[in-house]
């Protein structure tokens, strides 16, 4: 990628920014403060930078930081890596000017607000030799971790993400706000093309799409329903599939995997439905439940911890620009659905009533 004046050497602290201290900005400038506080990562966490600069002192001196009025102040401060945690409409150009600067970027999710930003971002990146990273945060979960080594065949798949309402994260509907998470997890645990999308989704408290229900089918046979609600009375966060011979059930919350595999029926056992031994050993497959080893962390921490990784070795990210597009893109897929569903249903002219 040709010399990089940003680019340290081995000895030095890297600098980092945050760009957006909204509720995921803070909490991106809490996670590099503690990076900074652990020798072994040898960060500096250099500074954030807000629009509202009192927003940006709050959250400077929450952190024992520097605040910044402006991105272009950030970027003199001499930034080399900086999470974009602005509103999505302003994902680009955010990104841009930061990637223009000489600066690596992990862009929150989704992405951007059309296909054609995301587009552009990559190739924003791919022109100015800079390490670009999809915010897709439950890749790091510890229980998605712990499911990806268990896929062998996926072929049905029910996802619940529902939360209760907060006024945050309004500028985009539920499907890009929470649903998109589990697309983006799906995508990656199913390697086949989407082949239909059925979807329906209303608006309750928001003039957006709250609730929603989804079903994709890939071109492998693959089925997978989703459901995202952000007027729940409850917090669920949970994936479950089937493949050949085992049941897979994933809590994103709990960061915990239950497995049950179906044994082989043996044929060769004759059955005696009056024997307990007969039975057990019979023809009937058995299922033995197992639980994986998950190892505990929090997923923010272990998500910029590699996107800084990447940034060091000039690696490609573990989530790619080109993984928050293919997110985006069946996202957008669903919010045509669920119009076109309300265009059959009426449901327009049941909400102007």
């Amino acid at each position: 990628m040709g010399d990089n004046p940003r680019m340290p050497s081995s000895s030095d602290a890297f600098r980092v920014g945050v760009v957006g201290c909204g509720a995921f900005g803070r909490n991106h400038a809490r996670v590099y403060r503690e990076l900074q506080a652990d020798p072994a990562q040898n960060v500096q966490f250099a500074g954030v930078a807000d629009l509202d600069y009192d927003r940006a002192q709050a959250v400077a001196r929450e952190f024992g930081t520097q605040a910044f009025p402006s991105l272009d102040e950030l970027i003199a401060a001499g930034v080399q890596a900086a999470s974009v945690a602005v509103p999505t409409v302003s994902h680009l150009e955010v990104a841009r000017r930061l990637m223009e600067g000489g600066v690596d970027v992990l862009i929150e999710k989704p992405l951007a607000t059309t296909v054609a930003e995301a587009d552009e971002l990559i190739a924003l990146a791919q022109r100015h030799g800079r390490i670009a990273q999809a915010g897709h945060l439950e890749r790091f979960n510890p229980a998605v971790r712990a499911t990806v080594p268990l896929l062998t065949q996926p072929m049905f798949f029910e996802v619940h993400r529902l939360s209760v309402f907060t006024p945050r994260s309004l500028d985009v509907d539920v499907i890009l706000d929470l649903m998109i998470h589990d697309l983006d997890i799906v995508l990656s645990f199913v390697t086949s093309p989407v082949k239909e999308i059925r979807a329906v989704g209303l608006p309750i408290l928001s003039p957006k799409i709250d609730i929603a229900n989804v079903r994709m089918e890939f071109e492998s046979g693959c089925v997978a329903n989703f459901t995202a609600s952000r007027v729940s009375t409850e917090r669920i966060r949970k994936l479950r599939f089937f493949q050949p011979h085992q049941y897979v059930s994933l809590d994103y919350s709990r960061q915990d995997v239950l497995v049950l595999t179906v044994s082989e029926p043996n044929p060769d056992v004759a059955l005696d439905p009056f024997n307990p031994a007969s039975v057990a050993a019979s023809a009937f497959p058995g299922i033995t439940p197992f639980k994986p080893k998950v190892e505990q962390q929090e997923p923010l921490r272990a998500e910029l911890s590699s996107f800084l990784r990447a940034v060091r070795q000039r690696s490609t990210p573990e989530v790619t620009l080109q993984d928050g597009r293919r997110a985006l893109a069946v996202a957008m897929q669903i919010v045509d659905a669920t119009a076109e569903h309300s265009r059959r249903a009426k449901l327009m002219e049941l909400t102007r009533e």
